[in-house]
């Protein structure tokens, strides 16, 4: 490929024999479900009881959303018990090496040594002291000195019995925590909220990253030394005792919003994301992709968006997607002849993509629905999130299509791909469960009542299923029908539930310490009003109007992608929610205060353009987690194909600063003629920037067209009705100037590399 995409590749015709070889590993694969170290050889014995604490996390799930759910504490703490458990059974720490042990010594030098100055410089209880340098001991001794029993080390079986234990004491006594506050604690109550803070930790480490538990540490210790902090940080700080009562004690930190959302919303998606996976969604998908654009011009690329699409509807991890899709994608684009930074960030940009796509929109959008409260239902976060998803994807497409173009890049053979009638007659059903959730969510339901009700249509479909195939193909055509849910199929999806659910619990519980922090501390209001008033500063040199609104938007995009980097989209949500929506909202809520528009729609403007930008942070570098996960497939540059993936993305970017400059983009203007211009408009444009971004269209792009047809498109996407005509005219100037070149015989209008065309494209 050209230098537009990291180096020159000359592209090659796919073997007839080898796509479809590569075409049945693909459909036929098993989706991935569970990212990160994870232990693979284990004594049956633990595995037995690993699965048997996913099929129980799960029951209890389903049991609390028949019957209702628990007091929110309470909810919380039987699922961070299994969460806890579970995770320091499944995931192995991520240094394990003979050499390091004495790395290890001296981390837990270090760590007692911390111990003790806190100790006698705060006052800690023996109670807190005690319990702390257990769990550093333990944590190293499992890391560097572990000891095994069938594969698991004793350690970690101890850690995974005390995060239980200590969640289950808050189970317990959660019924007391208002008169504890006032008459105090007892010692067990602290010693449990020590052993299970400091496990929240070490399981946020292991199953999400050591980002989230830097940032975490850095929390606890600004609420500790806040009377030693500078400036505009100085706090009266918290002492041990006071940070355990709001992060484990209470329901502002660990057991707060995010926790609470993900034992409700959240695990039953992960529940009905697993069923679906069981009876043949992912693979239903992919087929469903390739028949659409398989055959098409760039078509392994173009297939990688779509199943990235399709699968995002029900999973919403980006960097589960980059994993599961990825691993056929990617060395099929290769193949194609894309190179390998392109072939990897296609499929990240395509799967953190699946984030922003309805109905699941991974955990932070049930997170939002919580924040923004007022009344919001979460069928009005789905609307709003239609318009820009689908402008996402659009651009993607239209980027990797007239980068195919230009480089020759051709579709699998039609012969080989799946016949799309045939597919839609014999596996659409399987759709209807989506159909279903997007009809209960749009009537009303809680999301949590709509995931119950589509897991028992889920099951109840797979049943209708089987008693047909049984009644017209007998018991022989039954055996063969491979995606049949069995009642140890069932349990086995429930466990894989629970496992999926892992990072998300971690993630949760972790999030909450931070806003717990932000909270009590008031940093949130600190940075919030730091925001306005170096906006309100910075605007004096800005003679637009409302630029005092466009640099906060600036700065807290900026904020939320340095915060991405490395911490879960969930967490970084949850942090720029407290921190930067109160900075934003009042200037929004003026701009629009003769539109008519609810509190609350104008509160979803401000969360979406916050969690767009943390959906982003998975390709910006230099820490982008899925374009990382997508280059260890692709054998690429990490960074270049994290760049790559801002480029093919490039409408993330974009488009959330038209979330307030235009709102019209998610179905919230004053009028249907100002939301369809905006709407009509914001399509024209992405695929205008698409364009640009992949500088071809009939012919090579001149860097002036390029800057034309940007131009056009920020128009079209930012301007009202008058100032999108006038993108449209330019668009069409550079449109017409493209296609006369074209027709004038320019010498750049094909590149010289070409092969011959082996398989028919479009």
């Amino acid at each position: 490929m050209s230098d537009e995409t990291g180096g020159k590749t000359t592209a090659v015709a796919y073997d007839a024999e080898e796509a479809a070889k590569d075409i049945k590993e693909m459909t036929e694969a098993e989706p991935v479900t569970v990212v990160g170290p994870l232990r693979t050889e284990l004594h049956p014995f633990w595995k037995w009881l690993v699965w048997s604490l996913g099929v129980g996390m799960s029951c209890f799930h389903l049991w609390t959303a028949w019957q209702g759910t628990l007091p929110t504490i309470e909810q919380g703490a039987i699922h961070l018990a299994f969460g806890l458990a579970l995770i320091f059974l499944v995931y192995r720490p991520t240094r394990n090496v003979e050499k390091e042990k004495r790395r290890g010594l001296y981390w837990t030098v270090g760590g007692i040594a911390v111990a003790a100055y806190l100790y006698y410089a705060t006052g800690m209880e023996m109670t807190i002291l005690l319990p702390s340098v257990a769990v550093l001991v333990l944590v190293q001794i499992t890391r560097y000195l572990p000891f095994n029993v069938g594969g698991m080390p004793v350690a970690d079986v101890l850690l995974a019995a005390g995060g239980a234990w200590a969640a289950l004491w808050a189970f317990q006594n959660a019924a007391d925590f208002s008169r504890y506050i006032i008459q105090g604690f007892p010692a067990s109550g602290y010693a449990a909220a020590t052993i299970g803070t400091l496990l929240v930790l070490v399981a946020a480490t292991r199953a999400v990253g050591l980002a989230i538990t830097i940032v975490c540490t850095a929390m606890l210790a600004y609420a500790l030394f806040g009377r030693d902090m500078p400036g505009f940080l100085l706090h009266s700080g918290k002492n041990p005792d006071q940070i355990l009562d709001y992060s484990f004690l209470g329901s502002e930190g660990i057991f707060g919003i995010p926790l609470q959302v993900s034992s409700t919303f959240v695990f039953l998606y992960m529940v009905f994301a697993a069923l679906l996976q069981r009876t043949g969604m992912e693979r239903f998908f992919t087929n469903l992709a390739l028949g659409i654009a398989g055959g098409r011009v760039g078509g392994t690329a173009k297939v990688g968006v779509i199943t990235s699409v399709f699968s995002g509807t029900i999973t919403g991890s980006s960097v589960a997607n980059t994993v599961s899709n990825g691993a056929f994608t990617i060395p099929m684009m290769k193949k194609a002849g894309y190179n390998k930074e392109f072939a990897g960030a296609v499929e990240a940009a395509s799967s953190t993509g699946g984030q922003i796509m309805p109905p699941v929109m991974g955990s932070a959008a049930f997170i939002m629905l919580a924040m923004v409260g007022q009344g919001v239902t979460y069928a009005d976060i789905m609307l709003v999130a239609i318009v820009p998803a689908v402008l996402f994807f659009v651009a993607q497409y239209i980027v990797v299509h007239f980068v195919s173009r230009r480089e020759g890049i051709l579709g699998l053979p039609k012969d080989k791909l799946p016949k799309l009638i045939p597919l839609l007659v014999s596996k659409g059903y399987l759709i209807l469960p989506l159909i279903l959730i997007f009809v209960i969510l749009s009537l009303g339901f809680t999301p949590m009542r709509a995931a119950f009700l589509a897991i028992l249509a889920t099951v109840g479909l797979n049943i209708v299923v089987q008693l047909l195939i049984l009644a017209f193909k007998g018991v022989q055509g039954w055996k063969s029908y491979e995606e049949k849910l069995t009642p140890m199929g069932l349990l086995n999806g429930l466990a894989d539930a629970a496992k999926m659910a892992l990072p998300i619990v971690a993630a949760t519980a972790a999030a909450g310490l931070i806003s717990g922090t932000i909270n009590t501390t008031a940093l949130g209001l600190k940075i919030g009003d730091g925001l306005i008033d170096l906006g309100a500063t910075l605007s004096q040199y800005v003679p637009i109007p409302d630029s005092q609104l466009y640099l906060v938007m600036f700065f807290t995009m900026i904020a939320c992608l340095i915060l991405g980097m490395g911490l879960p989209t969930t967490a970084n949500y949850v942090v720029m929610a407290v921190v930067a929506v109160p900075a934003l909202l009042p200037l929004v809520e003026t701009r629009y205060a003769e539109w008519g528009l609810e509190p609350f729609q104008l509160a979803l403007i401000v969360h979406m353009f916050v969690f767009y930008f943390g959906v982003m942070a998975d390709i910006t570098p230099p820490v982008c987690l899925a374009s990382f996960a997508a280059a260890g497939i692709s054998g690429g540059s990490p960074v270049k194909t994290g760049v790559q993936s801002m480029r093919i993305a490039i409408s993330g970017f974009i488009v959330p600063f038209a979330f307030v400059i235009a709102p019209g983009v998610m179905l919230l203007g004053d009028s249907w003629v100002t939301t369809t211009t905006a709407v009509i408009s914001a399509v024209i444009g992405v695929c205008f920037l698409g364009v640009a971004v992949a500088g071809y269209m009939s012919v090579p792009l001149k860097w002036w067209e390029r800057i034309l047809m940007i131009l056009a498109a920020l128009m079209l996407l930012y301007g009202g009705i008058t100032v999108s005509l006038i993108g449209l005219a330019v668009a069409v100037a550079a449109f017409l100037i493209q296609y006369r070149r074209r027709d004038g015989g320019d010498a750049d209008a094909a590149p010289t590399d070409r092969p011959e065309p082996a398989v028919t494209a479009e």
